[in-house]
């Protein structure tokens, strides 16, 4: 005769006290990130669920960088995943299908209050200042070649393929043709990045088409004090009137045809910005989706993660 054991054990039991999704909620206060998604409703058939939960599981998604079946596999397999978005072990998770109903919902606009929430929380615990910031740019990549666009083009008879032309025979409407440097292309689209110098963490975060100059998207990114140290990319007029207006000091590094350029100086500038570069190193430079709006939702959701 066989006798069988049982062992009660809780989902906090099991996951491990050390683990990083422990850390996470212990860093952040996620009920005030709930009062930034009162406004926003689960999708149809998955309001048992609560936005919260899916936020999280859309946490985990960039995190892990994981595709939408991949993260509903995920959250399903994974005891750690599913104490981190609050579902217990025997509670039904949600498929692939409500990921991308939820980003939607939420948009660009919420995710910067809740980006903004993050990095708050950030500054109030000491990790974070805008004393010193660091200011780039980066390229994301939308398709690695434009052959089908060519001859579409071609069809059409176009004289050329250029950023005037492309919105008119390619999928993706906003993407534009980049260029850094003399030889230097790429398709897509351009994030520019505000980066503290205390920490390496992310300040501010921007997407614009890849055609958009360094100098227009630091509007979007200039800190409120503090000095910021650029490129050359940076040392132009628009820059400084944006610094200026701030009240921001700029050390941006002078062109080599300027008059009183500081080559010791900007060999300083370069000196202090290169561990910085780490930020942009580490980026996957594939976008996954088409525009301006989804891309912005997804540069805000890996700053996030980042810096977690």
């Amino acid at each position: 005769m066989s006798s069988s054991q049982v062992t009660m054990v809780s989902l906090e039991e099991l996951v491990n006290q050390e683990h990083q999704y422990r850390k996470f909620k212990e860093l952040f206060d996620f009920n005030v990130v709930q009062s930034e998604l009162k406004s926003c409703q689960a999708p149809a058939g998955y309001k048992g669920y609560g936005v919260d939960r899916l936020f999280k599981c859309l946490l985990l998604q960039f995190m892990e960088d994981l595709s939408d079946r991949e993260l509903e596999r995920y959250i399903a397999e994974n005891v750690a995943a599913k104490w981190f978005c609050d579902f217990s072990l025997t509670k039904p998770t949600p498929d692939h299908t409500v990921f991308s109903k939820m980003r939607t919902k939420i948009g660009p606009s919420k995710l910067s209050k809740i980006f903004a929430v993050f990095r708050d929380q950030l500054r109030a615990k000491g990790y974070m200042s805008e004393v010193f910031t660091f200011v780039d740019a980066s390229h994301l990549i939308a398709k690695a070649n434009l052959w089908e666009e060519r001859d579409e083009a071609r069809k059409k008879k176009y004289d050329k393929l250029n950023n005037e032309t492309l919105p008119k025979v390619a999928h993706d409407k906003e993407a534009r043709i980049g260029c850094k440097g003399k030889n230097k292309f790429w398709y897509g689209y351009k994030k520019h990045v505000s980066v503290d110098m205390q920490s390496g963490l992310i300040n501010k975060i921007a997407v614009t088409p890849a055609n958009i100059p360094d100098s227009q998207g630091f509007r979007h990114i200039c800190p409120k004090q503090g000095a910021v140290y650029a490129d050359k990319g940076y040392c132009c007029y628009k820059v400084r009137n944006v610094a200026l207006a701030k009240n921001v000091h700029l050390a941006a590094v002078k062109k080599n045809n300027m008059r009183d350029k500081n080559f010791d100086l900007d060999k300083y500038y370069t000196k202090i910005r290169s561990p910085l570069e780490r930020v942009f190193s580490q980026d996957n430079k594939r976008v996954r989706y088409v525009g301006v709006v989804k891309n912005l939702f997804a540069a805000f959701m890996s700053a996030i993660c980042f810096n977690l």
